[in-house]
């Protein structure tokens, strides 16, 4: 992870090239000329701020992100920043022994949590003594 040291000089390449501005050009062409680049986080989604602020309000931040759009790739350092709840990135160096790495929500995906018995899954799980059986009226 990059600290947030802005970069006055914003690239087209670091914004996808042609195919970024084809595909938004709004996102790409606010960033090109309003832009300066904060860094860059361990999925590689890049995190802008804007160069100069309007009177009476705060510098608007945001996300290209690196793949599809999705708030969950963002890992807590950037979120925080992001959100304005800390002036510059907190330190990845700062976690703990015990701390995962972050991951993105994967509901939803083939990478998505089944448990057994799910028709994804195979659709078939162990019986349980607790198991329901359906009523059926005598003929």
């Amino acid at each position: 992870m990059s600290t947030a040291t802005p970069d006055t000089k914003v690239t087209l390449s670091q914004l996808g090239g042609l195919k970024g501005l084809l595909l938004q050009p709004g996102l790409t062409l606010h960033t090109l000329f309003s832009g300066s680049h904060m860094g860059e986080d361990s999925a590689g989604n890049q995190f802008f701020q804007q160069r100069r602020a309007v009177a009476g309000t705060r510098t608007r931040r945001w996300v290209v992100y690196a793949g599809a759009v999705e708030a969950s790739t963002i890992g807590p350092e950037w979120h925080a920043w992001l959100h304005y709840l800390t002036d510059e990135p907190l330190p990845d160096s700062g976690r703990k022994s015990w701390q995962k790495p972050h991951q993105a929500n994967l509901t939803g995906t083939p990478e998505g949590y089944r448990p057994a018995g799910h028709d994804y899954a195979g659709g078939k799980r162990a019986s349980a003594s607790a198991d329901y059986e359906a009523w059926t009226p005598e003929a």
